[in-house]
């Protein structure tokens, strides 16, 4: 026994030293005075649209051929899968699409918006954010992080790993990254917040299915326990006790992974049978849904935070609306059941809440679509885009930022400190995490907070 103490706590002495580089008291006094905000019980859900769509068939919709501008067309979209799409005459010839006025009767979008638009009057919509860059790695990283990539590197964190610090800590799971473009960089940031980065849901339900003939699970269990209290042993005796007490957390985390009644959380069959609903068939966002059904059944458990995944298939340099438009229906299709199981799922900790009273979506892309229509039939990049936020603490029934009528270049949208100009990611992230009370220079170099955004 005293020989298993000892290696203990040399082991966790030195992940101690390892860990506490470059640290001080007062770094970690920081980041829980602003964990304390009355924030418990949030949770997170981030998309990104990989590859960059087309906000004219969503977002920001044209349905006239206006300067540079060419808009969909029968002539030129599969328009049979579409719901929301109504014949409109072009004046030159041949039919577009009428525009879709989304329930609330304030936000006007195009047909690509689906069966998303039956919940208008909970949505906050973003247009006109200047970009600077077409780019997929760039563009991706800007969404995210709010800063360009330094010389191939990502220079901050994303917004994923952001409230997953302020608000996730001492959860089983703080960040869960499906593809997402995750990070985790910068100062004053605890290390139990690193995003779990996977390929698919899966890949933890095939991590924790072990053979049992050599180790079964009560011998895992016992070992497991044992590794936590040394932790909380060496926690109570230590200077800096917060590592430590992170490991203590991860080993009951473990613990409770292990248990058997939280495998089927991390498996894509039982996901599957516990959330019927969601279309997993889907021709282009049919793999998604997996992730929404994980996000789900995560949070009904309190095991989560943060969860982010990517939708792909969005680059479409050719035959741009064979493939767009559906792309866009399924994706919007799919946040609508998701919040359909959140408002039907209780609240784990909050009595008499649901689940999606306390939930906070983002959707996100790389950039958006040039107006003109290349000679393959598609469109390449294009330096600006639109995001969509639902959420109680963000004005609903609502759309920010404009473009430019004849260019679809983002116009100035208000008078910021820095002079009248265009919404930006940065402003948009700074924004979100201001609405949970999180002073956004902790994570952001730069962006300036939008009231307008924000519910009153």
């Amino acid at each position: 026994m005293t020989t298993r103490r000892t290696f203990l706590k040399v082991l966790g002495a030195t992940a101690l030293a390892t860990a506490s580089l470059g640290r001080t008291k007062q770094a970690w006094a920081d980041v829980a005075a602003l964990s304390a905000g009355g924030n418990d019980g949030e949770f997170f859900l981030f998309i990104i649209a990989a590859g960059g769509w087309d906000v004219t068939l969503w977002a920001d919709p044209r349905n006239e051929s206006v300067g540079i501008i060419n808009p969909a067309s029968t002539d030129n979209t599969d328009t049979a899968p579409l719901k929301k799409w109504v014949d409109a005459p072009l004046l030159n010839g041949g039919k577009s699409f009428q525009l879709v006025r989304a329930k609330g009767d304030k936000l006007v979008f195009g047909p690509g918006i689906g069966a998303l638009a039956e919940m208008g009057d909970r949505l906050t919509l973003v247009n006109g954010l200047s970009m600077n860059t077409v780019a997929h790695p760039d563009g991706q990283a800007y969404s995210a992080t709010g800063r360009h990539l330094q010389g191939g590197r990502v220079a901050a964190s994303s917004i994923d790993t952001m409230v997953a610090n302020e608000m996730g800590k001492e959860q089983l799971l703080p960040a869960v990254s499906v593809r997402f473009p995750s990070s985790f960089v910068g100062e004053n940031l605890d290390r139990r917040v690193v995003p779990l980065v996977l390929a698919d849901v899966g890949t933890i339900s095939r991590t924790l299915t072990r053979a049992q003939m050599f180790e079964p699970a009560q011998t895992r269990d016992r070992v497991t326990a044992m590794l936590s209290e040394e932790a909380n042993d060496l926690a109570s005796r230590s200077a800096y006790p917060d590592t430590l007490r992170g490991m203590d957390l991860q080993y009951q985390a473990l613990r409770r992974m292990l248990g058997g009644n939280l495998l089927e959380v991390f498996s894509a069959e039982a996901l599957r049978k516990n959330h019927p609903d969601l279309d997993y068939k889907a021709r282009f966002a049919g793999g998604s849904a997996i992730n929404a059904a994980f996000a789900v059944e995560a949070m009904k458990k309190n095991l989560v935070r943060s969860v982010s995944f990517a939708i792909s298939g969005f680059d479409t340099h050719g035959n741009n609306y064979r493939t767009q438009a559906q792309l866009q229906q399924e994706t919007f299709g799919l946040i609508a059941d998701t919040l359909k199981l959140l408002d039907a799922a209780p609240h784990p900790t909050k009595t008499g809440k649901k689940l999606s009273d306390h939930t906070h979506i983002m959707i996100m892309s790389d950039f958006c679509r040039t107006p003109q229509i290349n000679l393959g039939g598609g469109r390449d990049h294009y330096p600006n885009n639109s995001s969509l936020i639902i959420s109680p603490r963000f004005r609903r029934n609502f759309s920010f930022g404009k473009t430019d009528a004849e260019q679809l270049l983002p116009a100035p949208a208000k008078k910021f400190a820095d002079g009248e100009r265009a919404i930006s990611p940065p402003d948009l992230l700074a924004t979100f995490v201001h609405a949970f009370g999180v002073n956004p220079r902790v994570y952001l170099r730069d962006g300036e907070v939008v009231p307008e955004l924000l519910a009153s």
